[in-house]
């Protein structure tokens, strides 16, 4: 174990932004409905760029880029991940569905399914719907969705921060996309 070190930041073969907006993403779009903390947001960012998704999405009253708060959780990744602000999250699901995708609500509801029994088709196109930290997914919009997932929990709370359960579901869908 002695000879185990830490790796230094110029050893991490990083690329520049330039070079990841050429790079090829998966085919996965996140939407923020309505999320109203900008940490969150920061945080959504930044596992958006460490697992290459295509686009991020906000709605509603999901604060947007520049922000100070924003980019602290971020750390750079609002000018690598393409992004785009809808006011109406029915609107913009409604023009994902145009355009090929299958809109994927991040919800317990009484026909979820655990996300560990999702089949993932790498020829197909995703649309994760990441709900309000208290009110979760708009209701506005459920005759959107194709499907609702959720994280299997066993604790007490059966509930987890908005940025953390993107962060699972991220890596569940670019594990099984790349």
């Amino acid at each position: 174990m002695s000879s185990i070190k830490k790796l230094k930041l110029e050893e991490l073969g990083r690329i520049d932004v330039e070079t990841f907006k050429e790079t090829e993403k998966i085919p996965l779009v996140v939407v923020l409905d309505n999320v109203r903390s900008m940490h969150n947001v920061g945080a959504i960012f930044r596992t958006a760029d460490a697992f290459v998704i295509d686009e991020i999405i906000l709605c509603g009253i999901t604060p947007q880029p520049p922000h100070r708060e924003i980019h602290k959780a971020a750390l750079g990744a609002t000018e690598s991940v393409a992004w785009r602000y809808e006011r109406s999250i029915a609107e913009a699901l409604q023009n994902l569905k145009e355009h090929g995708f299958n809109i994927i609500g991040i919800e317990q509801t009484s026909a979820s399914v655990p996300i560990t029994d999702f089949p993932v088709v790498k020829d197909q196109k995703y649309a994760l719907v990441l709900g309000n930290e208290v009110e979760g997914l708009s209701d506005e919009a459920f005759t959107h969705y194709d499907t609702f997932l959720e994280i299997p929990q066993l604790g007490t709370k059966h509930s987890l921060n908005v940025s953390v359960c993107g962060g699972i579901v991220m890596w569940e869908f670019f594990r099984k996309l790349i």
